[in-house]
């Protein structure tokens, strides 16, 4: 299966809300994560603890979309500009914009970072 498959499937299972089910999918266990321009988090375990408190952070998904993605095969590096609008626990309603740049080797995301304005 291409890389670009893979990416598209993880993208697939976020939309549908499986972003736990995809994270343990897709991702290495030596994956290293890094928030716009904050610290490296380096570790499966330490991003999902990550990825666990953001999500039950959610009160409310009212729904996202892929705006545009791209990949390059050969490099195993895909992008995609990401659209969200939830309702954080205490009634804070966002609509966030991120890009994530993903880098894959052998089927696993091994280093992602996403930018957007904090």
């Amino acid at each position: 299966m291409s890389t670009q498959s893979l990416a598209a499937e993880l993208q697939q299972m976020i939309l549908q809300g499986k972003s736990m089910e995809a994270f343990e999918k897709f991702y290495d266990d030596n994956v290293v994560m890094q928030e716009a321009s904050g610290e490296l988090r380096k570790g499966k375990d330490a991003n999902r603890k990550f990825e666990q408190e953001f999500t039950g952070s959610i009160q409310e998904f009212h729904g996202a979309q892929i705006k545009s993605s791209a990949m390059n095969e050969q490099t195993g590096v895909a992008f995609a500009e990401w659209w969200m609008d939830v309702t954080f626990k205490g009634g804070q309603r966002v609509q966030m914009e991120e890009v994530s740049v993903q880098h894959w080797k052998n089927g696993k995301v091994i280093f992602e970072r996403f930018y957007y304005k904090p």
